[in-house]
């Protein structure tokens, strides 16, 4: 069954160009022009997931994704912006959003993050049972904590801490940090962390990884305490105290 897109985007050329598009692409879509709408449908149908125009008369794409999450609603966003600067990207993942695509953008690259954010929203495949409960061997001997340079995270809970202190992480978030402590001391370049969490890499000239990273540090740093995600300049990132 085809994914189903919630497209809301004022534009009426950028709409119906990227309606045909996504709906060649094999979306089933439903485009709407305003955030009222938007909110109306996104209610009605429960879309797969949701691409959203920031700049829309009477509720902005981001009042949209806000007054979802405050519901519980976790479908996946992608946001489209006209803004350029860090900060405004910051206020679209800021409101909940899981990911972004500045305008004027290849479409390409939006049906690239669309295939990423919605192969990490689908749940994991079932287990297989066992043939027979005595042949059943005991799980390997993992933990179920990830711990590296002070911080500690359950990936099956998706909850993550600094010390005491418990980090409230998005999605995306959530997945570049666990990337990081299970290769804590490692420099992992551009490429590879773009295709473990995006699942593919949009080249030198993509400012998106930068972004998530000093996000990321936003909500890990602490007054006087060391920073714990360092840049190795033009290869990547690590995570090491100190």
């Amino acid at each position: 069954m085809p994914h189903t897109v919630l497209l809301a985007e004022d534009d009426r050329a950028i709409r119906n160009a990227l309606e045909r598009a996504l709906t060649l692409e094999g979306y089933r879509v439903t485009a709407v022009a305003d955030g009222v709408e938007a909110l109306a449908q996104a209610h009605r149908s429960r879309p797969d997931v949701l691409v959203l125009d920031v700049m829309m008369p009477g509720i902005d794409g981001l009042q949209v994704c806000r007054v979802l999450r405050a519901e519980g609603d976790r479908t996946p966003v992608l946001i489209l912006t006209a803004l350029v600067e860090t900060a405004d990207r910051i206020a679209g993942l800021d409101a909940g959003a899981d990911d972004y695509v500045v305008k004027p953008f290849d479409v390409e690259e939006v049906f690239a993050r669309l295939r990423a954010l919605l192969r990490r929203a689908a749940p994991a495949p079932a287990e297989p049972e066992p043939a027979a409960a005595q042949e059943a061997e005991p799980p390997p001997p993992t933990g179920r904590f990830l711990e590296a340079a002070g911080l500690r995270m359950d990936p099956q809970a998706r909850r993550a801490w600094r010390g005491d202190r418990e980090l409230e992480l998005t999605r995306t978030e959530f997945e570049l940090l666990e990337l990081l402590i299970r290769n804590a001391g490692v420099v992992l370049d551009h490429s590879t962390i773009y295709d473990r969490i995006w699942g593919y890499d949009f080249g030198p000239g993509s400012k998106n990884l930068a972004v998530y990273v000093g996000y990321l540090r936003r909500k890990l740093d602490e007054p006087g305490a060391p920073q714990l995600i360092h840049t190795v300049r033009g290869v990547g990132y690590v995570l090491r105290e100190g």
